[in-house]
């Protein structure tokens, strides 16, 4: 089952990078799959540890698609990497494994320590229409503008009717950026 998290990595200077990411975690093991060239990729590849935040928080998850400003954060207890302030749980983990042979890297990583700071409230429709949204985002140069704001106009009647303030705010920041976006050509 892949799970939608925040992956927090630092590079070798130590900045930070905040990105969505769909993995795979089967007890201590994590599989982690970013796009060759991303800055999840180079940063797995310079330093190999990093942190896993859960929250349900989805306009955090569309600022950190979007490349806002850097969330606020603390500092991670086993690894070097930081924690989201707004995490339910989170894991940090280290790198053991790389396959770099395809697109999609596979990193196999190991946890070494996690923590947990409230409940995950859940997400409703609104919510999963906010992440849908924000991949599809983040794959603008894959699917194209059209493809891509036909897909945003179809999840938008779900935001209407079930979003607050937070989802109407993260859709609204996820449909700029792709109206936004020039295709390549």
């Amino acid at each position: 089952m892949i799970l939608e998290t925040i992956v927090s990595t630092l590079d070798a200077a130590g900045r930070p990078n905040f990105a969505p990411m769909g993995i795979a975690v089967e007890g201590e093991r994590v599989l982690l799959r970013p796009f060759r060239g991303a800055r999840t990729w180079q940063n797995l590849q310079e330093v190999g540890e990093g942190v896993i935040n859960v929250t349900d928080n989805v306009l955090l998850f569309a600022r950190c698609a979007l490349d806002s400003p850097v969330p606020e954060n603390r500092p991670a207890r086993a690894v070097r990497g930081l924690v989201l302030r707004d995490v339910c749980h989170w894991k940090e983990f280290v790198v053991e494994s790389r396959d770099l042979s395809e697109d999609r890297a596979r990193f196999q990583a190991r946890v070494v320590a996690e923590g947990r700071e409230r409940d995950f409230i859940g997400f409703n429709r609104a919510k999963h229409a906010v992440i849908e949204a924000t991949i599809l985002a983040t794959r603008l140069h894959l699917l194209g503008k059209d493809a891509v704001v036909r897909e945003i106009d179809r999840l938008r009647p779900l935001v209407d009717k079930t979003g607050g303030p937070e989802e109407q705010q993260a859709f609204a920041l996820v449909d700029e950026h792709a109206r936004g976006w020039k295709d390549a050509g």
